[in-house]
Parts: C-alpha cells; sequence; structure tokens
C-alpha cells in the first residue's frame, strides 16, 4: 500500500504543464527588475480572478530569472508599511504565484525572500486581524496555513532568504521551504505565545521536525527570538552570512545556491525531494520503498540518458527535464 502510494504521489509530481507566461514591469527603487507574473491565458477583465488595485498588486512582485539563472523564480515580499504582515491580500497573491509555478516543468528553484529592508516576514497582519470578526479568524488561518502547506508541496526545491526579522507566521513560511539562509542578524521566532495563541499555521509541527522536539517546545513555551547564527547553530537555517551594506546577504546566498540546483537533472531534484519528504514520515522500510519507487520515475528519461552520454563524452550535460 506504502509503495502504491508512493507511486500514485510520483505520478502526480510528474504531470508538469508548462504555460505561456506574459510579464508586466511594476516601478519600484528598491526591487525594479522584479515583475508581476500572470499565465498568457489569464483573463483580466469582468470576471477575472485576478483583479486588483495596482498597490495591491506590488505586495507581491515575482520574478522569473532569464540568462543561465533561467529556471529560478524569485518570491519577493513588498509590503514595507506593515513589515510584510500576512494580510488576505498577500494570501491571495501568493497562493496564486504557487498556483502560477507548480505545473511549471521549467521552473527548477524557487526563492521567497523581501525586498523591504531589515524584514521578511513579521507573522499576521494584526491590525487587519483586530478588524476581522470571530467568526472570521479561523476561516483566515485556514487559508495561510492551506498557503504555506501548498509552498511546501511545491515539486521543486524552495528556498527561505531571510534578511530580517521572521516572526510568527513569517517564520512558518520560511519552515515550510526546504533550505532557509539567514543574516546574522536576523530575527526569528514562534511568538505566538505571547499573544495568547498557539502558531497556528504549521510551526508546532515543523519547528520540532527541523530541530527536535525539545528544543521547539523551549523556542515555543519562552516566545523566543533568536539571531541568525544561532538559528543556524539549532539547526533552523542551514547558512547564516555576515550582512552586507545592500542589506541581501541571504538572498545572495540563496541565489548562489540555486545556481547550484539549477545544472543538475530537474526530474532526478523533484523525485529525490518527493523520496525525502515522503520517506521520512514513514518507518524506513516503507521510505525505501518510496525511494524505488521514485527511483522507477527516473529510468525512462531523456534526461538519465543525456547524463550517461555527458559522461561517456566528458562534456556537461544539458538537462530538459525529459
Amino acid at each position: 500500500m506504502a509503495v502504491l502510494g508512493g507511486n500514485r504521489m510520483v505520478l502526480q509530481a510528474l504531470r508538469f504543464q508548462t504555460g505561456d507566461l506574459r510579464y508586466f514591469r511594476r516601478a519600484g527603487a528598491y526591487a525594479n527588475s522584479f515583475h508581476v507574473a500572470v499565465p498568457a491565458n489569464a483573463s483580466v477583465g469582468r470576471g477575472s480572478t485576478r483583479q486588483y488595485s495596482a498597490e495591491a498588486k506590488d505586495e507581491l512582485r515575482v520574478k522569473y530569472l532569464d540568462g543561465d539563472d533561467s529556471g529560478i523564480v524569485v518570491f519577493g515580499i513588498n509590503r514595507p508599511k506593515s513589515k510584510n504582515a500576512i494580510s488576505r491580500n498577500l494570501v491571495k497573491l501568493l497562493s496564486e504565484a504557487v498556483d502560477d509555478v507548480k505545473n511549471n516543468n521549467k521552473v527548477r528553484s524557487v526563492i521567497i525572500c523581501s525586498l523591504v529592508p531589515g524584514i521578511f516576514c513579521a507573522g499576521a497582519d494584526l491590525k487587519e486581524r483586530a478588524k476581522m470578526h470571530a467568526s472570521e479568524v479561523g476561516p483566515f488561518v485556514s487559508k495561510a496555513r492551506a498557503l504555506i502547506t501548498e509552498l511546501g508541496n511545491l515539486p521543486m526545491p524552495t528556498i527561505a532568504a531571510i534578511d530580517g526579522a521572521a516572526l510568527g507566521g513569517g517564520l512558518e513560511m520560511a519552515l515550510s521551504c526546504d533550505i532557509r539562509v539567514s543574516s546574522n542578524n536576523a530575527k526569528m521566532g514562534l511568538v505566538e505565545a505571547k499573544l495568547a495563541i498557539i502558531p497556528g499555521a504549521g510551526g508546532t509541527q515543523r519547528l520540532p521536525r527541523c530541530i527536535g522536539v525539545s528544543l521547539a517546545k523551549e523556542l515555543i513555551f519562552a516566545a523566543r527570538v533568536v539571531d541568525g547564527l544561532e538559528a543556524c547553530r539549532l539547526g533552523l537555517v542551514n547558512h547564516s552570512v555576515e550582512q552586507n551594506p545592500s542589506g541581501d546577504s541571504a538572498y545572495l546566498r540563496a541565489l548562489a545556491l540555486a545556481r547550484e540546483f539549477n545544472p543538475q537533472g530537474p526530474i532526478a531534484i523533484r523525485m529525490a525531494k518527493l523520496a525525502i519528504n515522503q520517506g521520512i514520515e514513514v518507518d524506513l522500510s516503507t521510505g525505501l520503498a518510496i525511494e524505488e519507487a521514485c527511483y522507477s520515475q527516473v529510468i525512462p528519461t531523456k534526461d538519465r540518458l543525456e547524463g550517461l552520454a555527458a559522461f561517456r563524452e566528458k562534456r556537461i550535460p544539458n538537462f530538459k527535464g525529459e
């Protein structure tokens, strides 16, 4: 049963659909190279699901890199007045950005970062939350949780570049990514206990899986905030780097990692991610069966043959995700 389940997940992961994208350049002093991206066939008229004011759209800038970096997509959060706090609109924009990349087999990695200096994401937008009726809070948290789950379920590698404070839901978002990179002076913590609530977007589950149960309890119970160096020591982030004058050292380190991933076989990376993510939740025997199911999916690919040919001919392989 576990093998069959693993095979179903593998088949779903391989059903990629690539859609053309068109890009609308947005003005901006801090990140003027970022674009708002929508599918080429998306409706922009009456009844469109993507109707926003210019200011609302600007809260998330999505850039599909090109040239040697083709295949890397950057989600840039841009809510400077609210410290990138998670609002209804940001949840909507991020959900649609995730939907746009998840079935695109040309996307090889996703970086989520902040376009606001000194902040990654301050968590929930408490000003907006204060205006919600009690009956609205639960559904909103469910949507935010679903978004973070979808981000975690993306088939390609995801990297959180934490160049500033990542608190509450901001850290939960980062925890859903495969890899986290921070600046040394970044601040991170699940601080919900200070508000007499608990982490509600996966923090109580992902943090223990990341740093261990006992340490996770200590940090959550104390609502403790740690810097990048301590986060790296705890295993909360993979790398902590000295911040630079432009305030984007974590992003640059994340980009360097994505560039390391880019030349590798994209289907192999997706299958490795699937095998790890599914296997870590089960016993070793079942995990090995999942690995076998994932391995079987790379055997018939053109990329595998290209890898063998490149090795034989002593050249760099050109993988196409086929």
